[in-house]
């Protein structure tokens, strides 16, 4: 039964492999959207900013208020 199920849904294939693809993509999106470090580092340079007097208090902690959100919901994500 599996021969005739494979022929009979054949015209289907190209579909089933555009589906896969978009699925391997959303997928890369995701791994990459909810990666911790790129906003660790951006924390790091903002910490160094700063210090360097680069930026001010008020914008430095506005910014660093946006990444720790970020970070808890990457956070969020990966717990389910």
């Amino acid at each position: 039964m599996g021969l005739l199920t494979q022929l009979v849904t054949l015209p289907l294939a190209p579909v089933r492999g555009v589906v896969w693809v978009v699925e391997r993509v959303r997928e890369e999106a995701e791994s990459q959207y909810y990666d911790p470090a790129p906003v660790h580092r951006e924390l790091a340079e903002l910490e160094r900013l700063l210090v360097a007097g680069d930026i001010d208090e008020e914008t430095f902690d506005q910014r660093e208020d946006e990444l720790l959100d970020r970070l808890e919901e990457i956070r969020a994500y990966r717990q389910g």
